[in-house]
């Protein structure tokens, strides 16, 4: 499976028209529904519901979307860490955490460490622990922040001098 068929995949998805996703990808029609039904031969499934001017995603296909999209984004998270690797520190953070007191420090952390380094970025997604340890685990996330009782063995962490009720 290559990031180049994920990305035609993702296309289609969109487009809900083959035609339309090579034109938008500037490949041929035939080239892309070539690319298309070899995925769905390497990965044994039916990926779209097809009639004569649109296109849907299989349940098959709904899930390749959101797999699609992690992947694409974890690979040009990784690719952007290597370009940027010479020049200051740049790049973007990503952090999950739920809704806590704590927060407020967190903030006042972040915005302390983005004074000394203005080209980093934060995405923060709001979650509980379970799917921010399931986004760690994936590497979709760079931190997080969770309450406890959490099982935290396999992971580096810092307590937060903040109780929370």
């Amino acid at each position: 499976m290559e990031l180049r068929v994920l990305n035609y995949f993702l296309a289609i998805a969109r487009e809900e028209n083959i035609t339309k996703a090579a034109r938008l990808l500037h490949i041929t029609q035939p080239t892309l529904s070539r690319q298309i039904m070899q995925l769905e031969e390497e990965l044994g499934v039916k990926l779209f519901y097809r009639s004569n001017h649109h296109i849907v995603l299989t349940e098959e296909g709904m899930l390749l979307k959101r797999r699609a999209q992690e992947l694409l984004s974890l690979a040009e998270k990784t690719k952007k860490d290597f370009l940027r690797r010479d020049q200051n520190l740049t790049g973007e953070i990503m952090i999950g955490s739920g809704e806590f007191l704590g927060t407020k420090l967190f903030s006042e952390m972040m915005a302390a460490f983005q004074k000394k380094h203005p080209l980093v970025r934060y995405q923060i997604y709001s979650g509980n622990a379970v799917n921010i340890k399931d986004y760690i685990e994936r590497g979709l996330l760079d931190l997080g922040v969770m309450g406890e009782p959490v099982d935290i063995r396999k992971y580096e962490f810092i307590s937060m001098p903040v109780k929370e009720k």
